[in-house]
């Protein structure tokens, strides 16, 4: 009798042992779970911080090569109606 009695004994300290040690895996668990969420909430702000500095840049980038264009256009179109006077005239010049 005493030694079902000590088996019953050692069976429950066991379960009790392995009940124990699941709930503290278990809190472990959501723990992880908990940082991983606030890392992840970090850089998605992060990330969009990021996005739009990126985006400031490139509007800044395109204003200037928009500028820079027109100021091109407009100076070839200056030359171009230069050199378009410059061959009227010597034209002009041939023909009389």
């Amino acid at each position: 009798m005493k030694f079902k009695l000590a088996t019953i004994l050692a069976a429950a300290l066991l379960c009790s042992a392995v009940f124990a040690f699941s709930q503290d895996a278990a809190k472990d668990v959501g723990d992880a779970a908990k940082d991983t969420g606030h890392a992840t909430k970090v850089a998605a702000k992060k990330t969009g911080h990021a996005t739009k500095k990126a985006a400031a840049k490139t509007e800044d980038a395109t204003e200037s090569a928009a500028k820079k264009t027109g100021h091109v256009i407009k100076t070839g179109a200056k030359k171009t109606g230069h050199g378009v006077k410059t061959a009227a005239d010597k034209t002009a010049d041939a023909v009389k």
